[in-house]
């Protein structure tokens, strides 16, 4: 589903300040780009964490928000949809604990720790995907 969210652009010594103010979130950027695109990020994440604990994500408020004469107001627009896509297939690290001698065997075997850990789950789960 997209949306977009009115964001606010403060210079700040060093890029921009950016706030979000329907979301109450904050973040920076290091030029205007780099700044919504920082925007962009902050509201995908709060997004599909926001899904994750099953609330719903609040429809855009295209209302324009308070500001100083200083500050630049425009909108950034979020597919969370294609955000969840793209952020879910990270990797991440767990530690495991195994026997020694299963270790010390797997390493001279030259097996991929990882990669077996991965078809093991799929296989546990019943998944088919491959990615």
């Amino acid at each position: 589903m997209k949306k977009a969210y009115p964001i606010i652009l403060k210079p700040a010594k060093i890029g921009y300040v950016v706030y979000v103010p329907g979301l109450d979130i904050s973040t920076q950027g290091k030029d205007i780009a780099d700044a919504m695109e920082m925007a962009r990020d902050a509201i995908g994440l709060w997004g599909i964490t926001t899904e994750d604990l099953g609330r719903a994500i609040p429809e855009t408020s295209l209302e324009q928000p308070r500001h100083e004469p200083d500050e630049i107001v425009t909108l950034v627009d979020i597919d969370f949809a294609a955000y969840r896509r793209a952020n879910d297939n990270r990797s991440v690290r767990k530690n495991l604990t195994l026997p020694s001698w299963l270790n010390e065997r797997a390493e001279n075997a030259g097996v991929n720790f990882s990669q077996v850990l991965q078809e093991g789950l799929k296989a546990r789960l019943n998944i088919e995907r491959q990615s």
